[in-house]
């Protein structure tokens, strides 16, 4: 495949395929699920662009190939930085600060270390393959320091990052023992996208405050001259994909089967997370056993399907999650079931769009209740599914899709009484209620798909001007 220099490189910590055994026993690929492949992808594909990412694993004599149609560089990780970066820094550092330590964050020296030289390996990646005056849009919490270390590379590119996550206000943040590093990594974009208006405001105060340079609204103004911008920009999904697939006969004809193979109560609750603290699955099964055990429910007329996907498990916090989510199901059926009537039929595995699709569209009621979420995607992922304005969601005030999914059944995650109350809500519902809420949030995400979250972002960086002429003071030390 081709490695000459392209007009745009994204440069994320995944690439958008997985390594899957084929059937003659050969390694192939597979494109990956998740929301930021299906956002990236058509920007990748109007650009003739490169994608750089590590593949996952620890294979190292990977060469840079094409899959369906996109140019993708895989980048190296050995087992000590899986731990140290990934596992470490990444995901046991960055993830729960800025998840308002839902989890207790841990301060390592050496996972920063290896923090630090997996982003310098990255982004001396993007240099070598970015055309002169190329565009560079960097992704997520995992590649931070990026942004700085490529504009000393390669001055000359006009650089965007976008944080998928929830960036956290000063009070969480300054924690961080190597704060002013991040905020200067972030600083080496022109642009510094976030979920919502309250992370870029959050970033900006701190530049101020921790490394001392004049902003004004929305901007920050370098010594060097140079102007970067924070702003929101709420990502979205393909609307219009999820319910053409959804109006689809196989998904029709599997979400038939769904609800026959759970005996076709007259209500199915939904759940579908990556198995992450943050998602609040154990207080939102307890939500629902509790309105079975209360007597407002029961299991002959209602059942909660709770997919649980597979993630990182070998981070300790997660095996632990696993083991309790687990016993919390196998108590709550052993309590509240009955012979071919569980209460909380659980899956813990991950599945292809078309089964999600299918999941979405026999279900009823669909809750979202992740204690901290930068977005949410299921949410518009269920919204977009149910195509005939039926179905309610139930979701979390504190879900960055809370503040474009007004008409949901919104909740605080941590008040079990007042989730039960919304569930009970939901359940109730006549159908002139649910077609309009669902109607409503319908016409927001197809007017706020992924095509459009993905221009508005280019469109952006492309205008941004990154120069000024202001008097500027040398950042102060922090």
């Amino acid at each position: 495949m081709r490695t000459v220099p392209a007009d745009l490189v994204i440069v994320a910590n995944r690439l958008p395929v997985d390594r899957v055994e084929q059937s003659d026993g050969t390694p192939g690929w597979r494109g990956s699920p998740g929301g930021l492949v299906t956002a990236i992808e058509p920007v990748m594909r109007a650009n003739d662009g490169t994608w750089i990412g590590w593949p996952g694993g620890t294979e190292t004599d990977l060469e840079p190939f094409e899959y369906d149609g996109m140019n993708l560089v895989p980048m190296t990780m050995s087992q000590s930085e899986i731990e140290l970066f990934y596992e470490g820094f990444a995901n046991g550092t960055i993830w729960p600060l800025y998840h308002d330590l839902v989890a207790k964050p841990e301060f390592h020296r050496e996972w920063w270390d290896a923090y630090v030289a997996v982003n310098q390996r990255f982004a001396e990646k993007a240099a070598s393959l970015a055309n002169k005056g190329a565009t560079v849009w960097v992704h997520d919490y995992q590649l931070q320091l990026v942004p700085q270390m490529l504009r000393e590379l390669r001055p000359d590119l006009r650089i965007g990052f976008y944080l998928h996550i929830p960036f956290p206000p000063a009070e969480l943040f300054q924690q961080l023992p190597w704060r002013r590093q991040i905020l200067e990594g972030l600083l080496g974009a022109d642009l510094v996208g976030f979920q919502l208006p309250g992370g870029a405001g959050n970033f900006v105060r701190l530049v101020r405050q921790r490394v001392g340079h004049k902003t004004h609204r929305d901007l920050v103004y370098l010594p060097d001259g140079r102007t970067v911008r924070a702003a929101a920009f709420p990502i979205s999904i393909d609307a219009a994909g999820f319910e053409e697939l959804a109006q689809s006969d196989a998904v029709a004809e599997r979400a038939t089967a769904i609800r026959e193979a759970l005996g076709n109560p007259r209500r199915i609750f939904l759940g579908i997370d990556r198995l992450d603290y943050t998602k609040g699955i154990y207080a939102r099964l307890r939500a629902f056993s509790e309105l079975i055990a209360d007597g407002h429910l029961d299991v002959e007329d209602a059942v909660f399907v709770q997919v649980a996907v597979p993630s990182r498990e070998q981070v300790e916090q997660y095996r632990i999650l696993r083991d309790e989510i687990d016993r919390l199901v196998g108590r709550i059926n052993g309590d509240l079931g009955r012979i071919g009537k569980p209460a909380i039929s659980y899956l813990h595995s991950s599945y292809p769009r078309e089964e999600m699709a299918a999941l979405y569209r026999a279900a009823d009621i669909m809750v979202v209740t992740p204690y901290r979420d930068g977005m949410n995607l299921v949410a518009k992922e269920y919204v977009a599914c149910r195509f005939e304005d039926d179905g309610a969601l139930v979701l979390s005030e504190f879900a960055g899709a809370a503040d474009e999914l007004r008409q949901a059944w919104l909740v605080n995650p941590y008040d079990i009484n007042a989730m039960k109350s919304s569930m009970l809500e939901a359940y109730a519902a006549d159908e002139k209620e649910l077609t309009k809420r669902m109607r409503a949030m319908r016409k927001t995400i197809r007017q706020h798909d992924v095509a459009a979250w993905a221009d508005s972002f280019m469109s952006e960086l492309a205008d941004v001007d990154n120069t000024h002429a202001k008097p500027v003071k040398p950042a102060k030390r922090s």
